[in-house]
């Protein structure tokens, strides 16, 4: 099917055309008479890179031009939904019928707002999270939501992503019986039971785009499961690097998955040299300035240091230690084809799209901290498999699993090469995962009755493929927990949130999560400090995932809390009768220390020397914590707590800035963060005020400000300034961008 043929507006022919889209691929043709601009429910299932967001474009797009309608598009994560809303935004200059252009937002944050500011907008891109927030807050925009859109509609298997988008999808069919689904999904078994669920049809193919060969690596040779093999020159001890380095050599791409993090590292470190080897000048230029990036992005660390080592030589690591900054350095170099071989964490086969022209799995277990070493599932190897060739680039993308023996080559033939994904199941019925769900729907006023709680959940994938019967008790025993800790009140056979029980859920955490920060607010320590809150804020279940202490840190980290154990405002395990318990409480110490060094201005290098945490557990835990207490400042409110409330706020700032309590009123400013903080106030630039009267030459001498940052001062807090001292630093900096684009 040509792209001309299709029913849609001329004027979104001319933007797919201008991009290069003339003729459809056989799923997305499918997708057409399957019904999906005509307005049908569809799970739409089929390799990555087939085809499938085009779909949802098309669909998105007829709804806004023809039927007046607003689309929502779902993802699991926030990198995915800046991807989405990127691609998105190339219809933004088409017009609608009431002389507006299509408008594209996005929302990912704030999970105490209902985003009056989304209305406007003809398609809101946001996570599956913040889409659950939204239904909380009741944001009435949503009523008029025509079109939804689930991105990665198989992570319902995943147990932490999965009952958030299962809820999220029933709630919205509930209140909107006539709103259009569209799933999509790479291959999975049960595509008709999750499209029966939706009511809806479905397309499933194993068509892509490129021809993917898959197979298994034993020493130098790859024995592919359509019976061929080749043979690669053996460089190095490792099979994986050799192979890797083959592709390079070919003009491709590797993508190496390794089970834990220390394992991409130290890929990483053993591939670089190799690769390194046989790069042209031109690209180790272009490398070399990456690397720069790198480290002028954020604090300077060991680890960006070594990344940036590596990033010359075109090799790279990435998984969820890395902070946003870094990662989002290395996917771009990646896309751009500079970085030749990333080593990573099997996350990033769930995360943004990178493919590459051979992906190699270094190893089929992967590693769970408190579960040890496991097989990855049939579905997660797939999804590994998906990211094999470029389109536009690459003819063929292969996939291979590393083998150690001829044994372990036919087992993983067998169980991963020749085998199905596993069926998708729903994961809605753990207690800590559905509390939050249950106290929801009574407090976002979707159900007043324990029949209308369980109608509700009856409409769930759970539900569809084993009886709400089966979840009756545990929903029976967390309206019991609800209503113990005043959440939730009964009048007769009506059930209606309290208002402790409405603006918890309203703030997105977990009950008992609120649960340990009222009672904590009411039981004042014998010393309240910055510390009490902190360890408050981590006492909790929403403080994910939590750092655990190191044996070798045990008895550092206990002694710490010894000295402290007047300021804790929840009560102690005892360390011989509760050893779990204590154990547990160890690890809510040590991420209370981690952010009290982090607020007391310790460098992200000493953080992570001295407490083994990587960068982006560090940036995840301080997201976490500004969020507990941003919670616990409005319990305070809720609670009339009048002396925790300008605690929690300043802290909430300090947690945010990484700075002590001097510092706050200079990192306002943009372009000031800690460490240039820091710099000012030791030079005596203490006060907003200091700096207006500061001379601009003065500023600009000083360690890591310069003109740049100097006059980015200047011009948000005012002072005199000479004109000519102005012109003279423009000059230089339009000299100095010159000389940096023709370098």
């Amino acid at each position: 099917m040509k792209t001309t043929d299709l029913l849609i507006p001329e004027s979104v022919k001319e933007v797919l055309i201008k991009s290069g889209i003339v003729e459809l691929y056989p799923p997305q043709e499918e997708a057409i008479k399957a019904g999906a601009l005509d307005g049908r429910n569809l799970v739409l299932a089929s390799p990555t890179a087939s085809g499938k967001t085009l779909i949802a474009e098309l669909c998105a797009l007829k709804h806004i031009l023809e039927k007046d309608g607003k689309v929502l598009y779902l993802t699991p994560l926030r990198a995915l939904a800046s991807e989405k809303y990127e691609e998105f935004k190339k219809y933004s200059a088409i017009t609608k019928s009431d002389g507006k252009r299509i408008s594209v937002g996005i929302s990912t944050g704030d999970y105490d707002s209902s985003d009056p500011w989304l209305e406007r907008y003809d398609i809101i891109v946001a996570t599956n999270e913040k889409v659950d927030s939204l239904l909380r807050h009741k944001a009435k925009w949503m009523d008029d939501i025509s079109l939804v859109v689930a991105d990665e509609v198989h992570l319902l298997n995943e147990m932490e992503r999965g009952p958030t988008l299962e809820v999220v999808l029933a709630r919205l069919m509930q209140t909107n019986p006539d709103i259009q689904v569209l799933a999509l999904s790479a291959t999975i078994n049960n595509v008709e039971e999750i499209a029966s669920w939706l009511k809806a049809g479905f397309v499933t193919t194993e068509w892509r785009p490129i021809t993917l060969k898959e197979g298994t690596l034993l020493n130098n040779e790859i024995q592919f499961k359509d019976g061929d093999a080749r043979k690669i020159e053996r460089e190095a001890k490792n099979p994986a690097i050799n192979l890797a380095l083959n592709t390079v050599k070919s003009g491709g791409q590797a993508l190496i998955f390794a089970s834990t993090r220390k394992n991409s590292v130290t890929l990483a470190k053993k591939t670089a040299p190799k690769i390194g080897e046989v790069l042209s000048k031109p690209m180790k230029r272009a490398l070399e300035r990456e690397a720069e990036r790198i480290l002028t992005t954020g604090e300077k660390t060991r680890i960006s240091e070594l990344l940036a080592e590596l990033v010359k030589c075109g090799v790279a690591f990435h998984h969820a230690g890395l902070g946003g900054g870094h990662r989002k350095i290395i996917e771009d170099a990646f896309r751009g084809g500079k970085i030749k071989v990333l080593t990573a964490t099997p996350t990033l086969a769930f995360g943004v799209n990178l493919p590459a022209r051979t992906v190699i799995i270094h190893d089929y277990r992967r590693y769970e901290p408190g579960y040890g070493y496991y097989p990855i599932s049939v579905l997660e190897y797939k999804q590994m498999c998906g990211r094999a060739g470029r389109p536009k680039y690459d003819k063929i993308g292969e996939a291979v699993l590393v083998a150690r023996t001829a044994d372990e080559a036919d087992y993983l033939m067998e169980s991963y090469v020749l085998a199905k994904p596993e069926r998708i199941w729903s994961r809605l019925a753990v207690e800590r995962i559905l509390r939050s769900h249950v106290l929801a729907t009574v407090a976002a006023d979707y159900a007043h009755t324990e029949a209308g709680i369980y109608d509700f959940f009856g409409r769930t994938f759970y539900a569809y493929q084993y009886d709400v019967a089966a979840i009756k008790n545990m929903i029976a025993k967390i309206l019991r927990f609800l209503y113990e800790e005043e959440m939730i009140d009964v009048s007769g056979a009506n059930i209606y949130a309290t208002k402790f029980g409405k603006r918890v859920s309203e703030l997105y955490i977990d009950p008992v999560s609120a649960v340990v920060i009222r009672n904590a607010l009411r039981q004042k320590p014998a010393h309240l400090t910055d510390f009490s809150l902190l360890h408050m804020i981590a006492h909790t279940p929403d403080m994910r995932p939590m750092l655990r202490p190191y044996s070798s840190e045990l008895d550092k980290v206990a002694v710490f809390m010894e000295e402290r154990i007047d300021e804790f405002m929840t009560p102690v395990p005892s360390e011989w009768e509760d050893r779990i318990g204590y154990e547990q409480f160890l690890g809510e110490v040590k991420t209370a220390m981690v952010l009290k060094a982090w607020i007391e201005e310790t460098s992200e290098d000493e953080i992570i020397e001295k407490f083994h945490v990587q960068p982006g557990d560090l940036y995840r835990t301080i997201e976490n914590a500004k969020w507990l207490l941003y919670t616990s400042h409005e319990l305070a409110v809720l609670f009339g707590n009048k002396e925790i409330q300008p605690l929690t706020l300043e802290l909430m700032e300090r947690v945010d800035k990484g700075v002590k309590k001097e510092l706050l009123p200079l990192v306002k400013l943009e372009g000031v963060g800690r460490i240039r903080g820091r710099i000012l106030y030791n030079a005596g630039y203490t006060t907003i005020d200091d700096l207006k009267h500061a001379q601009l030459e003065d500023l600009m001498k000083l360690p890591l400000i310069g003109p740049k940052i100097a006059k980015k001062i200047k011009e948000q807090i005012g002072g005199f300034v000479k004109k000519e001292t102005w012109e003279k630093i423009e000059k230089e900096e339009e000299w100095k961008q010159k000389a940096l684009t023709e370098y």
